[in-house]
């Protein structure tokens, strides 16, 4: 069966865009569900490899609702949020003031107030950056949803200084043809019932699994940031291989 949010070609990202329009209001509530929480942990680690120090720039690509932009802000970076979803990016201004006011009472350690982020409408494949703009450029979920992965890749290593770090985390694919099984089960008969229960469509949540059928995951992932001449590229699997954090650096 065809998923009415997953269409290739130049209409992916209208639908892409209809997707996150309508799971917007429960997209925090659901990621905490189907993962068990795990993907606050995932994010975490991200944040960790990203090494954000004072003073950097940071650009934190499909932010989404803010939290690994507003992550990276707490360590003291100077960060945007670029995100297409207008629904997405009123949920994200509105955690970034929450976060904002919970600094000014409560700072971080040494006194320092974390940089407000600013969060931008806008295409992750055409970002709206000069080259050589950031030190640290992050996407998390949301490689697998343009509709060229290569392009989007190309613009993130475009707008990394020299020597800038690059993070991708998203969902993959495991090795082991069991567990393989078993989590593409999941995928099919269980996280669909969020989508109806919360959003009362089953397909906006068949849509993760639709859309990882035709992602690259690990290794094709791996080899188009190889292509794109990233340098001291890694790639971290987690939970059996069903998520994972590639990184690679733009060459100086």
């Amino acid at each position: 069966m065809v998923n009415q949010f997953y269409t290739p070609g130049e209409h992916r990202a209208s639908r892409v865009n209809d997707l996150f329009a309508a799971i917007a209001p429960r997209y925090d509530l659901i990621n905490d569900l189907q993962s068990l929480g795990l993907h606050r942990c995932w994010k975490r680690r991200l944040i960790r490899l990203a090494r954000a120090r004072a003073g950097e720039r940071a650009l934190d690509l499909c932010c989404g609702t803010g939290d690994v932009a507003l992550a990276l802000a707490a360590q003291g970076a100077r960060v945007v949020g670029l995100d297409f979803s207008a629904p997405m990016l009123a949920l994200a201004r509105a955690r970034g003031r929450s976060s904002e006011n919970r600094a000014a009472i409560r700072p971080v350690p040494g006194g320092r107030l974390p940089t407000p982020v600013v969060f931008l409408r806008g295409d992750a494949m055409n970002i709206p950056f000069p080259d050589d703009s950031f030190d640290i450029v992050t996407i998390a979920y949301g490689l697998r949803n343009l509709a060229n992965l290569e392009q989007g890749l190309g613009e993130m290593v475009r707008v990394a200084k020299p020597g800038g770090r690059l993070l991708v985390l998203d969902f993959g694919k495991p090795d082991n043809a069991l567990w393989r099984s078993l989590y593409f089960g999941y995928l099919k008969r269980l996280v669909p019932m969020f989508g109806k229960i919360f959003c009362g469509n089953r397909e906006t949540h068949a849509y993760i699994l639709e859309s990882l059928k035709h992602y690259p995951a690990q290794s094709g992932v791996a080899a188009k940031m190889r292509r794109l001449n990233c340098v001291n590229t890694r790639l971290w699997d987690m939970l059996g291989g069903a998520m994972s954090i590639h990184y690679g650096e733009k060459p100086v």
